[in-house]
């Protein structure tokens, strides 16, 4: 019989130098919220981890490290098994973290007054990054159906491409909208960034955290075309609740485009990774299935909580159903309330930290992203702090 995990315990966190209390007074200027921003979970990482980090620690001497035999081999496995997409352990390396991956990519494949196309509303840094690198940031809106679904928007795409575009940064699957983008939709965009000699960055780092019956499909493995333009990242920390060990790698088919970016981060020495983050990999792969589909299921139950919640006392509100991942995206614009009276709402009145919809660019406002990767105890606090927020609007 698998072993049952506990995802109701709660964990003072408090103390541990995490980022999501610590931050709290540099952002909202107080330390008295709730918080339900930072994206990693608030549950006990795995023990088999645990373990495997405890028994390398039986050993006194921390020194200079190699990766462990068969890690690559594992992850490819992994990825096999899940995905059913064949990789090659010497198509992957290390990487310091997605969006420090994103820059290293950006330095390899464009210079200043490039251009970078990216999907609004989405994770912040796919901005913030490329104008740190001097480059322009070229936005192709996704449309929102009626149903909270996001669609790209291909039209639109070709109106806004021009020769400068070199890079497309893909979120797949999306954060924070959720959508596990489909075949069809990744096969059109490889076709249209291939034609155009643009590589495609795409970041899949909740890729193993697919909910509610929806399927993760990677990028590179929808065409030959995608293959030959794609620069996948990955990482089991945002599944195992490992984001502080720094666990991420790249994946390159085409031979070409590995050359050159891994010769940089060769010839850079930051393809190294630290001691703990391959022993930790390795037992998350190995051993972590059960933990994963039961973290999953708990997740799923507290997505309906949240929903439940709302529809029946903040109607306002209504919860964009994630298709994968903790994060749910939280379509607050029926309250009629500008940027600064959601931020009060939330923040003053409710006491609680979550983003801030505009952050993700243009289609975030009236937005706010709410982190449910938490005891369902918490969560349902949390409702009720912006329940009693919501109804002081009536009054």
């Amino acid at each position: 019989m698998d072993k049952r995990y506990d995802f109701d315990q709660i964990i003072e966190r408090k103390g541990s130098n995490d980022m999501k209390h610590e931050f709290m007074p540099l952002i909202w200027h107080r330390d008295d919220l709730s918080p339900m921003w930072v994206a990693d979970m608030d549950f006990a990482s795995p023990d088999f981890i645990l373990d495997a980090l405890k028994k390398r620690l039986e050993h006194p001497i921390l020194g200079y490290t190699s990766f462990p035999k068969g890690y690559w081999e594992t992850i490819a496995k992994w990825i096999a098994d899940h995905h059913s997409w064949q990789t090659q352990p010497d198509w992957y390396r290390f990487i310091s973290g997605i969006v420090k991956g994103i820059g290293y990519v950006l330095n390899v494949f464009t210079k200043p007054g490039d251009k970078v196309i990216i999907q609004s509303p989405v994770y912040h840094p796919f901005h913030l990054v490329p104008e740190g690198n001097q480059l322009k940031v070229v936005n192709n809106p996704l449309r929102m159906n009626p149903d909270g679904r996001y669609e790209m928007d291909f039209e639109q795409l070709e109106e806004c491409y021009d020769e400068q575009c070199k890079v497309f940064i893909l979120c797949n699957p999306h954060n924070p909208g959720g959508r596990c983008w489909d075949y069809a939709t990744l096969k059109r965009l490889a076709d249209f960034c291939y034609s155009h000699h643009m590589v495609v960055i795409s970041d899949e780092i909740h890729c193993d955290m697919a909910i509610f019956g929806h399927k993760h499909i990677p990028f590179a493995h929808v065409s030959q075309e995608a293959a030959e333009i794609s620069i996948t990242f990955g990482a089991p920390s945002k599944t195992f609740n490992i984001a502080g060990l720094v666990s991420s790698y790249a994946i390159v088919p085409n031979e070409q485009l590995r050359k050159k970016f891994f010769g940089w981060l060769d010839g850079n020495t930051i393809s190294e990774g630290n001691i703990f983050s391959p022993i930790a990999t390795m037992a998350a792969y190995e051993q972590g299935e059960t933990w994963r589909r039961q973290m999953l299921a708990y997740v799923e139950e507290n997505i309906l909580a949240v929903e439940a919640f709302c529809e029946r006392y903040m109607p306002q509100i209504r919860p964009i159903r994630p298709e994968a991942s903790f994060l749910i995206w939280l379509d607050c614009r029926a309250l009629g309330l500008d940027h600064d009276q959601l931020q009060q709402l939330f923040v003053d009145k409710a006491r609680l930290a979550l983003n801030d919809g505009e952050m993700f660019g243009p289609g975030g406002e009236g937005f706010m992203r709410m982190n449910v990767g938490s005891p369902r105890a918490y969560i349902l606090q949390c409702l009720e702090q912006l329940k009693t927020a919501v109804e002081s609007l009536e009054k």
